[in-house]
């Protein structure tokens, strides 16, 4: 080595060593490790910090002194400078197996060539550690500790579009924690890298100018998408230099809940869902939607066949027409006839004029006969012939009426099992089951309950005009293990209890109604079962009714039940009813073959 490279190690070593000191005496562990990962110098507080002397440092492996920890999380020797910084959180535990936490950052080392000759590493305890960050990254602690204070949602980012600042109303409105945020790129929590939000975040910071969006989209923490205003603007150290941005942004769930009510319209975004059986059914929304056939869809209660119908009328071209819903099952035979087709002047006492009916209300349109399974045989024939020719006589009345409507229908009862047993017409259930369309329980649709904890949480929430507050572990785990026999309305009813009783804090598991921390949930898991045999057993039997009635046939049998032949098989497995089937394809060839005899003879 000349003498002239020994003089700039020497200056280097200097340099760095001062440094070691100063670091020293701010209460500052720190360390310097050469190309080949040699601890080179340490400093007392890191000796303090890692429980480890000078003697037993200096000249080892930095690697062989964190132990099974990474050695940064992006090691700045081995990038050859690339990076200009890593930094780790790393959990060391001291004599007493008291664990506890040390933040770590690394800096490269340069030598006059401008080549990386080692890296200084700075240690501290977390706490301390934080506002040397945020000095680091020119955020002062008071300013952080307004904006963690504020209702409105803030985060902030360097000039690479890293997360560095997220306070508690983004935590509460996205769902993430700080914690799982900070550090990751900004199209973390936007649509996609190509969003409006994030092009606009980028050139608030790369031309120092403000920018702002109406209406953007925010990625929750399950996947749901967040309606959003925000503003984006530069952030500038005291030199007046660009060293990020910020961004500011509010919560739009109740506006836009607003105007769907003003507008009374709803688009299939409005139900949540990322399992197979909701794809396939948002899949079928579009062309249903712009179809003219009825539609039946069925259920159990609490699914949401209310809002499905109500998005096949808004997506449909009958969108700006009238949507009339009427409930079979709420009120008596002899008014519900009156109340569905009207009636004429003196069709009965009290009969003091005209008054139509809620077909010819809703003309043009689309009309939602909910629980259909309860209607009256006796109305069943009159609405048939509203199904088949678009007229019917109101009562009392001898002047044919005309109607356009699309009929939309609801049951959470088989209608199959009522055809068999004679309270259902079966001429009307065909004419009902042109499209139809099924609604799982929450049962078989488990990895939505996530999404739909979120989507309810901040539907809620939006009424309260408050931001969704976090979840516990515990009371999220209580939330994902029940199996919720009243479905989506259940849990609506549950989560509403507990933002009552959380006072806009974090959901605790002891907010949770009572019931749900029963071993089992034994008494409702028990009425759901009994429900779920009884609905299994007449399902059965209607099945078995129609398969003796054609001799096994299935396809015979799945057209008289109305529905397809897959659907009928898989219900037959279920049920253990496998071995009745007969093959329609042999079936076909015995009965062509007789024909054939026939024609011999």
């Amino acid at each position: 080595m000349t003498k002239k490279k020994q003089a700039a190690t020497q200056d280097q070593r200097i340099s760095c060593r001062q440094w070691l000191e100063v670091l020293d005496e701010l209460n500052i562990g720190a360390m310097t490790v050469n190309r080949r990962h040699r601890i080179l110098a340490i400093n007392h507080c890191a000796q303090a910090l890692l429980g480890m002397r000078l003697n037993e440092v200096v000249q080892r492996d930095c690697r062989e002194v964190f132990t099974g920890v990474p050695c940064m999380v992006a090691c700045v020797v081995e990038s050859g400078g690339q990076n200009e910084y890593g930094d780790a959180t790393v959990h060391f535990f001291d004599e007493e197996e008291c664990e506890y936490t040390v933040t770590r950052i690394a800096t490269p080392i340069f030598d006059d060539n401008n080549q990386v000759a080692g890296c200084l590493t700075i240690l501290q305890d977390h706490s301390p550690i934080s506002d040397l960050i945020d000095r680091l990254r020119y955020e002062e602690r008071s300013l952080k500790n307004i904006l963690d204070s504020l209702d409105v949602a803030v985060f902030t980012i360097n000039r690479g579009g890293l997360l560095t600042f997220f306070n508690t109303a983004a935590e509460k409105i996205s769902g993430y924690g700080r914690d799982e945020v900070l550090g990751q790129p900004c199209t973390a929590i936007f649509e996609s890298d190509a969003s409006q939000d994030v092009c606009l975040l980028h050139d608030a910071v790369a031309n120092g100018r403000s920018r702002s969006v109406h209406l953007g989209r925010l990625i929750g923490k399950f996947g749901d998408s967040v309606p959003i205003r925000a503003n984006y603007m530069a952030l500038r150290n005291e030199k007046g230099t660009i060293v990020g941005g910020l961004a500011t942004f509010q919560d739009m769930t109740l506006v836009q809940q607003l105007n769907q009510a003003i507008r009374k319209r709803y688009t299939f975004h409005d139900m949540i869902g990322k399992s197979p059986l909701m794809q396939r059914l948002f899949d079928m929304i579009p062309m249903v939607a712009d179809s003219r056939a009825t539609v039946l869809i069925e259920g159990p209660t609490g699914t949401g066949k209310d809002l499905l119908a109500k998005i096949l009328h808004s997506t449909s071209a009958r969108k700006d027409k009238p949507w009339v819903k009427i409930n079979c099952a709420a009120m008596p035979e002899n008014l519900l006839e009156s109340e569905l087709f009207g009636y004429a002047k003196g069709a009965f006492t009290g009969a003091e004029r005209d008054k139509p009916g809620r077909f010819q209300e809703a003309d043009g349109g689309t009309i939602f006969l909910d629980e259909i399974g309860d209607l009256p045989l006796s109305l069943q024939a009159k609405l048939l012939r509203v199904l088949e020719d678009k007229e019917f006589y109101p009562l009392g009345s001898r002047k044919i009426q005309k109607v356009d409507v699309r009929i939309i229908s609801a049951t959470n009862r088989d209608l199959g099992h009522l055809v068999g047993t004679g309270r259902f017409r079966e001429d009307l259930f065909y004419r009902l089951n042109v499209v139809r369309m099924e609604l799982p329980p929450l049962t078989e649709r488990r990895d939505d309950l996530p999404l739909l904890i979120r989507h309810v949480l901040r539907k809620l929430s939006a009424v309260r005009a408050l931001p969704p507050p976090l979840i516990s572990e515990m009371a999220m785990h209580v939330l994902l293990n029940y199996p919720y026999p009243g479905n989506v309305r259940e849990m609506e009813n549950i989560l509403e209890h507990a933002l009552i009783l959380c006072c806009n804090g974090p959901i605790e598991d002891h907010h949770l109604p009572d019931y749900l921390h029963q071993p089992l949930h034994r008494d409702r898991l028990d009425k759901a079962s009994a429900e779920r045999a009884a609905n299994a057993q007449q399902e059965r039997e209607a099945i078995v009714a129609a398969l003796d009635k054609h001799k096994g046939n299935r396809a015979r049998t799945a057209r008289t039940l109305g529905i397809d032949r897959t659907t009928l098989w898989r219900k037959m497995k279920r049920l253990g009813l496998a071995g009745m089937v007969k093959d329609p394809k042999a079936s076909t060839s015995r009965e062509g073959k007789g024909k054939s005899k026939a024609r011999r003879s």
